[in-house]
């Protein structure tokens, strides 16, 4: 029977650690997780991660104390990425695991997210015991103002709720500022839907990773970083400019949908420059630093575009048919521009495809194509 080795494993999946106490590296022993829970600690007092790595510290010296081979390891995640942060966590694991031995894992938490790390541990390791980790409060007005307190000051929750209030707010006061306070809630309704449905479909870890690349982009001074804030400042205009042809051709007697369009009129060119100039810069970094990864890029300009002529088709005959204003595009001069939009949109989608598929060809690393040949020479043989 093997000896049973146990890890005490405290996770700090949105990395205080590293964000707070300057903490690069996972904490593995008891001096390394003191250190780090008491620099945690003097950075900031409130942070209830200081108190789950304390009572890892304790869980450490009991079971050491009955004789048992016991380690303890604190992993942090990811401030930015929690995919990212997730890969950390499970990559440091497993180099724990594997070069201590380990066999099972008691694993100290504060409660905040349990059910998120608890799968990326038992991928690596068998989880014995779960110990939460539960801060006491003395139930007054107090104690509920640092709890207040302590939500606003996280970053990461103030991300999640404070920013789309505010702005939703901001749009509800420019909203009435520009005379149409009719419409205000409508926009605010709108932004929060959006969000909620951002959030609902993952589409902000996106955001993430844009962030994050273009962050690598600065640093590593390449052109995408310029293409992206030239993309992101051109976006920025579009918006404004879609709020301005919704004001335009509002109607009190349309709906949503004619509402959604009216704002993509505006917007969708503005969109598509912002699309197309980031799309350049990933294909010119990609052909400057990175050439397998061009054909992945060389398509992204046509789609793009393609889906860009679908909103503009779409958005002009939905105006058309819907508003008493005069719009200046009418009758079946909307359905035509829709079936171009539509056919153009398919023809560089088609395009795309094309280059890629041959841009793979060109861009085939060597050790394939002789792989390649190698293998038709021995069928020949």
């Amino acid at each position: 029977m093997s000896e049973v080795r146990t890890l005490v494993l405290c996770v700090d999946r949105d990395d205080d650690i590293g964000y707070k106490a300057n903490v690069l590296e996972p904490a593995v022993g008891r001096e390394a997780c003191l250190d780090t829970a008491t620099r945690l600690a003097l950075a900031d007092p409130e942070d209830s991660d200081v108190n789950a790595i304390f009572q890892g510290i304790k869980t450490y010296d009991e079971l050491a104390a009955r004789g048992e081979n016991v380690f303890i390891a604190v992993i942090g995640g990811s401030q930015t990425s929690e995919i990212d942060g997730d890969r950390r966590i499970s990559q440091e694991l497993e180099r724990i695991v594997r070069e201590n031995g380990i066999n099972e894992c008691i694993v100290v938490t504060d409660g905040a997210e349990d059910e998120f790390v608890m799968p990326i541990i038992q991928a690596s390791v068998k989880v014995k015991s779960v110990k939460r980790v539960i801060v006491k409060q003395m139930p007054n007005l107090e104690s509920t103002y640092y709890i207040i307190k302590k939500f606003m000051d996280d970053p990461q929750l103030a991300r999640t709720f404070l920013v789309p209030v505010g702005i939703a707010m901001l749009l509800y006061a420019a909203a009435c500022l520009m005379g149409s306070p009719d419409i205000a809630i409508i926009i605010v309704l709108g932004v929060i839907g959006i969000y909620l449905l951002f959030k609902g479909f993952g589409i902000d870890d996106y955001f993430s990773y844009a962030v994050v690349g273009l962050h690598r982009s600065f640093l590593g001074g390449r052109f995408s970083f310029i293409a992206y804030i030239t993309a992101f400042l051109i976006a920025v205009v579009g918006v404004v400019l879609g709020l301005t042809s919704l004001l335009e051709w509002y109607s009190a007697d349309q709906g949503l949908i004619f509402y959604f369009f009216s704002f993509v009129y505006g917007a969708i060119v503005y969109f598509a420059a912002a699309l197309l100039i980031a799309s350049l810069g990933k294909i010119t970094d990609s052909y400057l630093n990175d050439r397998p990864s061009l054909a992945v890029s060389l398509p992204l300009p046509f789609f793009a575009i393609a889906v860009s002529l679908l909103a503009y088709g779409a958005s002009v005959y939905i105006i058309s048919i819907s508003t008493p204003l005069e719009f200046p595009i009418v009758g079946y001069d909307g359905l035509r521009a829709l079936i171009y939009a539509i056919t153009g949109a398919l023809i560089l989608g088609i395009i795309g495809m094309y280059i890629q598929k041959y841009a793979l060809r060109w861009f085939k690393p060597k050790d394939d194509v002789e792989n390649h040949n190698t293998h038709s020479n021995e069928i020949a043989d």
